[in-house]
């Protein structure tokens, strides 16, 4: 009840700020999301405003929507939506790509400058495999594991999880097990069964599952941090903090990227049906 009265706070200081603006308003998730789209908008056509949430955003969307509030956009992670059958959603209503706007960013040339970056060509020659694949593979429980505790109300902690305690730092390779115990004791859920958890994970995986759907941005992000330091680099841990690889990552994004994905598409669609309203600057 709280979030909704938050909600329509910020749906109504939206609808108060248009008598001084007449563009678009695009509502994102968080700081990051409205630093990397800022790059990609019109600032005199569009204004971004930042919700504190993917389900804030959609409150606030659904409260300005029935209100038949004209000029408002939403870009959210799509999480694990793509993969379930989801009811009617609004037009003004754009999901990533991809799990996130972390996993569109290492799913796109950026991440290769961000590699020979951080890298060593050495060691990455050594490795033995696609870095970007096993960085997927690693994080694919992790994945499954988050939309498992999603379905079922498991309400389990992923935050401050060390990657370290469950991901191999000179293969990369994922301990199931030992994930499962660092959730566990990161949520305070000693009760669930481990055993049990690894039969659900087991369960639940699919080879028909797109593992960009599954996988989490910023597990990647995590496992790609540990891999710079040994697998695939020899950099300080300093040097490759997770938040320091993701604004890397997004530096590294340029326009020609963006223009190729769905979201460009469907911004595009929005502004032909939606007229004047824009979002993107003319030149993209």
């Amino acid at each position: 009840m709280m979030d909704y009265l938050f909600a329509d706070r910020d749906a109504n200081a939206i609808q108060l700020r248009r008598s001084t603006f007449l563009g678009t308003f695009l509502l994102v998730e968080g700081s990051s999301d409205k630093t990397f789209y800022e790059y990609f908008t019109d600032k005199v056509t569009c204004q971004l405003v930042s919700t504190s949430g993917k389900y804030r955003a959609i409150e606030i969307l659904g409260i300005l929507d029935k209100s038949n509030f004209q000029g408002v956009l939403a870009i959210i992670d799509a999480d694990f939506d793509h993969l379930a059958t989801l009811p009617d959603h609004s037009p003004n209503l754009i999901r990533t790509d991809t799990h996130d706007l972390e996993t569109m960013l290492i799913d796109s040339p950026a991440f290769d400058k961000v590699l020979a970056e951080f890298g060593s060509e050495e060691k990455i020659n050594k490795f033995g495999q696609d870095v970007r694949v096993a960085i997927l593979q690693a994080a694919l429980p992790v994945g499954y594991l988050r939309w498992i505790s999603q379905l079922n109300g498991l309400n389990l902690t992923f935050s401050d999880i060390k990657f370290s305690k469950f991901v191999d730092e000179q293969t990369l390779s994922m301990d199931e097990l030992k994930l499962i115990q660092e959730v566990k004791n990161k949520s305070q859920a000693l009760s669930l069964n481990r055993e049990d958890l690894q039969q659900r994970l087991k369960d639940r995986k699919n080879d028909k599952h797109d593992r960009w759907q599954i996988c989490c941005g910023h597990d990647l992000v995590e496992i790609l941090s540990l891999g710079l330091r040994k697998a695939i680099g020899s950099a300080k841990t300093s040097d490759v903090e997770p938040n320091l690889l993701e604004r890397s990552l997004r530096l590294a994004y340029e326009v020609a990227y963006f223009c190729q994905t769905q979201i460009y598409l469907s911004v595009r669609t929005w502004e032909s049906k939606n007229p004047p309203f824009r979002v993107l600057r003319n030149e993209i």
